[in-house]
């Protein structure tokens, strides 16, 4: 690895970092593509290599949100549990599935529970008693994430974020905090797996791990000193347009197909 990749694995840790402290994703949706174009890694090692550099990114941004008070292990155990489960069975699945039609359903129902977090924010309000926030539904959140994300390779921020903060009512903020504490463990099976099968350049993963642990903790901060209202126009609008993407992908495969 010359120097310039370095610098730029650096900077692609960093910024994912500061993605996942900011809205309680995993950070793969940029550090995939960013170790794939400009590091020139083949899709698979793409793929797998941020997989331990989450981890120790995500676990600071739900540290972060620990000291600020915004963090529900309660609820983030409940989900890990059921998602480690999940993700196996998805990661099985992959061969029986049709991933793109799969993919195009969760892009609607993010986009929806995104409008829903938007509405939040319209209304001012400033949080929401959950409604049914039991271990049954934290579970149910957990099995939802885990598999499609053992399924598709995405994070399960995506999944867990609007679902605890749209359907549940969950404070945005716990909401993140809780999501990235759920992301620490739901990440382990994967970056097992897939070491196992030696996908991952634990070069590129050292130099993003680099810049994605201190960008964890910039974009936790960043979010806990956000208004709430702020946060969820943020947030929604970072939802809508993954929504968007990853729709607009998978119609356009659809339709080709």
């Amino acid at each position: 690895m010359t120097p310039t990749q370095a610098a730029l694995g650096i900077v692609i840790g960093f910024v994912s970092g500061m993605l996942s402290g900011l809205f309680g994703v995993g950070g793969g949706i940029v550090m995939t593509p960013g170790i794939q174009v400009l590091l020139g890694a083949p899709p698979i090692v793409a793929l797998a290599t941020p997989l331990p550099a989450i981890f120790p990114a995500a676990l600071t941004g739900a540290y972060t949100y620990r000291q600020g008070g915004e963090v529900d292990a309660h609820a983030a155990a409940w989900i890990a549990g059921p998602g480690i489960v999940a993700a196996i069975l998805g990661s099985w699945a992959t061969d029986v599935i049709d991933t793109h039609l799969l993919l195009l359903i969760t892009a609607a129902l993010l986009a929806y529970q995104a409008v829903s977090i938007l509405r939040g924010a319209r209304s001012g309000a400033r949080s929401r008693t959950p409604r049914t926030g039991t271990p049954q539904a934290f579970a149910g959140i957990g099995l939802a994430a885990g598999f499609i994300s053992g399924l598709l390779g995405i994070g399960g921020g995506l999944i867990i974020v609007p679902l605890l903060a749209g359907l549940l009512g969950m404070p945005l903020k716990r909401a993140l905090g809780t999501s990235l504490l759920a992301i620490v463990v739901l990440v382990i099976p994967g970056t097992i797996v897939h070491a196992a099968l030696d996908h991952i350049d634990w070069a590129v993963c050292l130099v993003v791990t680099i810049g994605a642990v201190p960008g964890a903790r910039v974009g936790a901060r960043l979010a806990l000193g956000t208004r709430e209202r702020t946060l969820r126009l943020m947030v929604g609008l970072f939802l809508l347009l993954v929504a968007f993407a990853y729709g607009l992908s998978e119609l356009t495969h659809l339709l080709r197909g």
